[in-house]
């Protein structure tokens, strides 16, 4: 069946068989579904492309974040859109969703931490959250918070979601340094391009999509002259073809490299000499 208009599937849940109910005016589809919002009670849970293990990483959901849930398989996958930026994809289910909402008022502020199955360190660790992740807490003991998910969280790693944010989106981008290049990773444990920049973005308030396109389109500019003339400011974002980044100063750009399979910071000339080319600039 055709679809009535043509909408970017990445952010919009529609198949031929089945489709978000909202979607009904613009798509056409077998079955519309109404979604029901559920929330990720796991570290990371992999977006996968198709409801196969071995499918291509799409994105991650990450703990805390809400989703809403179209579809719930006999396999094990579910087909659901995150509502932080949109973006649809198949999730394990069992152990990484909650129908039970918890309140979001405080949020991990260090790179990664451990959830431990008891107020210690020496207790078994049960998982691992990390930069960014909402959390809910409930109560404390000791040097710990208890999660309202179950688990024990070290209470220095998190902080109010108000006091978390750290304005400055180059710092957070700059604490992410050397942190291992994931095509469709979207933590502290595995970035992509594009995923650095909506994290650092996250951590100041910003919300930003997902995609270095996507991300493009909205904050981004043609240059006004060739690159090198470009009077080049702290926090700008440059974007290449399926590529961005973030200049740190007049020279230097901070981004996820699949060259360097990491994040790194490298003269804007010398990515240049890779052939690259900047298709617009700009700021958040």
């Amino acid at each position: 069946m055709s679809q009535k208009v043509e909408l970017d599937p990445r952010v919009n849940a529609f198949r031929t068989d089945l489709a978000d109910l909202v979607l009904k005016p613009f798509v056409t589809a077998e079955k519309y579904v109404e979604s029901s919002i559920h929330q990720c009670v796991c570290g990371i849970a992999p977006l996968l492309q198709a409801p196969d293990e071995k499918a291509p990483r799409v994105s991650e959901i990450r703990y805390g974040e809400f989703v809403d849930l179209l579809e719930k398989r006999k396999d094990g996958f579910a087909w659901v859109q995150n509502r932080n930026d949109r973006y649809v994809g198949y999730i394990r289910a069992e152990g990484a969703l909650n129908e039970a909402i918890a309140a979001l008022m405080n949020r991990v502020i260090v790179l990664h931490t451990f959830v431990y199955e008891e107020p210690s360190l020496k207790a078994p660790v049960q998982d691992r959250l990390t930069l960014g992740s909402f959390v809910s807490l409930d109560g404390e003991e000791g040097d710990f918070y208890p999660l309202a998910s179950g688990g024990y969280i070290f209470k220095k790693h998190v902080a109010p979601t108000d006091e978390a944010q750290t304005l400055d989106y180059v710092f957070t981008a700059g604490q992410l340094l050397g942190v291992p290049y994931l095509l469709g990773g979207r933590t502290a444990l595995g970035l992509d391009c594009s995923s650095l920049v909506q994290l650092a973005l996250d951590m100041a308030g910003i919300d930003a999509p997902r995609d270095a396109d996507q991300q493009q389109e909205l904050f981004g500019h043609p240059l006004p002259c060739h690159w090198r003339d470009v009077v080049w400011k702290r926090g700008d974002l440059v974007f290449f073809e399926k590529h961005v980044g973030i200049m740190t100063d007049h020279e230097h750009l901070i981004h996820a490299d699949s060259h360097a399979m990491q994040v790194v910071v490298e003269p804007l000339e010398e990515i240049m000499l890779r052939k690259q080319v900047i298709l617009a600039a700009g700021r958040p």
